[in-house]
């Protein structure tokens, strides 16, 4: 069982929301902080260990460099996040680059910036050397196929599109050893949103038994391997959160089995765990704009699926409190909806909550990681702002609401005026 509290009171939230309307994420500074710091210390029991944060999850270079202070690293699929690593001092090695159908210009600004390309395929091996050469230190993504069972969010593995098999992996070492590669790492992401601690620590024992075969087969030594990310958060109030430190604990377990006695010790452990990171410290807020009563009650936000698409796109659950009513009983039932033209935009359906009266600040928790990341602007919606909740207790917007101009930026005006179909 975990309890969903918000920092601010009803007072704070209603101040901060005069300074910056709604809708807006709010994200918790000191508390990304000490997680930052609790994930670090449970997982210093190996010789060597560095976090790299998945980019996707919360793309704001604020957030980044408040992690890169941290330790943590990135966890990188795309040019721009590439950049976004880089202004955010998480620089060189502290970056993987782990991509996939990848163009050839961003494996070139990869090999630039020093990050560790991270390869998808075997075939891109070939492609890597003829577009930005072979770098000395390389990983490979090892996709196990029906040796580890994936789930709901990420599908099966032998049905993903993503990484080597057992096959190819090994020949793959070798073929990079001949091309020029003097260093390596194993990389594999098989789950999301995964609250079983235990499938994380089986991933481990997985990655190092691979590890001893490649070293059996190739005479190559892993330098690091990297279990992905997939760390899942407890959604809901009667969910209970990993226990870092018995993952940590079961993991070394595994490495003590299996690596040392192999010869391959030391060897690193890197993840790339970002939704445990920051997804419990991050909001989204919004207002209660409407209420409509048909065959159903209806609160209508002025927010939509275009800031949250998580319960819209999948049905996710995300905890839901009426700010200044948290010990109010859940009398009301409600589907509580956005303003897009369509009907999945619902944050939640037939949910038991406080009595909600206009003008209602509504906080949905546990939005910190694949929230604002995941917005658009279908509908011509525009996506909301980002802000910073500081350690001193200040608030900072470190990413401004989008406007109309935004929208039409990358249109030509100008053309349009003289277009005549």
């Amino acid at each position: 069982m975990n309890t969903k509290t918000f920092p601010l009171s009803k007072e704070q939230l209603e101040k901060l929301a005069a300074q910056y309307p709604t809708p807006f994420y709010v994200y918790d500074e000191r508390a990304i902080r000490d997680n930052a710091r609790r994930i670090n210390k449970a997982f210093s029991v190996f010789p060597s260990f560095q976090a790299h944060f998945a980019v996707k999850a919360l793309p704001n270079p604020f957030i980044l460099k408040i992690l890169a202070g941290e330790g943590f690293g990135a966890d990188c699929a795309s040019l721009p996040e590439l950049l976004l690593a880089d202004m955010s001092n998480m620089k060189g090695e502290k970056s993987m680059f782990t991509s996939n159908e990848t163009p050839a210009s961003e494996y070139v600004k990869a090999r630039e910036l020093g990050a560790v390309i991270n390869l998808d395929d075997f075939t891109h091996i070939e492609f890597l050397e003829k577009t930005a050469g072979i770098p000395e230190l390389v990983s490979c993504r090892y996709n196990p196929g029906p040796l580890k069972e994936g789930n709901a969010i990420i599908g099966t593995p032998e049905e993903a599109k993503y990484g080597f098999t057992r096959e190819q992996i090994i020949e793959g070492y070798k073929l990079l050893r001949d091309k020029g590669a003097k260093r390596f790492g194993l990389h594999t992401m098989v789950a999301s949103n995964e609250l079983n601690p235990d499938y994380h620590i089986e991933t481990g024992r997985l990655l190092f038994e691979l590890a001893v075969e490649i070293k059996e087969k190739t005479g190559i030594a892993m330098e690091f391997v990297n279990l992905g990310g997939g760390a899942g958060i407890p959604y809901r109030p009667e969910q209970d959160p990993i226990d870092y430190d018995y993952v940590a604990k079961g993991i070394k377990k595994a490495y003590d089995e299996v690596i040392v006695p192999a010869g391959l010790d030391p060897m690193g452990m890197h993840m790339e765990w970002a939704r445990i990171v920051t997804g419990p410290y991050g909001w989204l807020v919004a207002r209660a704009i409407h209420r409509k009563s048909i065959y159903r009650e209806y609160i209508g936000l002025d927010a939509s699926m275009a800031d949250l698409m998580r319960p819209g796109m999948y049905g996710a659950y995300h905890h839901m409190t009426v700010s200044g009513k948290e010990n109010a009983p859940a009398a009301e039932t409600y589907d509580v909806v956005g303003s897009l033209c369509e009907n999945n935009d619902k944050f939640a359906v037939q949910r038991k909550l406080p009595k909600i009266d206009i003008g209602d600040l509504i906080v949905i928790h546990d939005a910190g990681a694949h929230g604002r990341a995941m917005g658009f602007n279908y509908n011509g919606k525009l996506r909301c702002g980002e802000i910073l909740l500081r350690s001193d207790g200040s608030a900072l917007m470190v990413r401004r609401p989008e406007t109309v101009e935004d929208y039409f930026a990358t249109l030509d005006l100008e053309a349009l005026k003289k277009f005549n179909p």
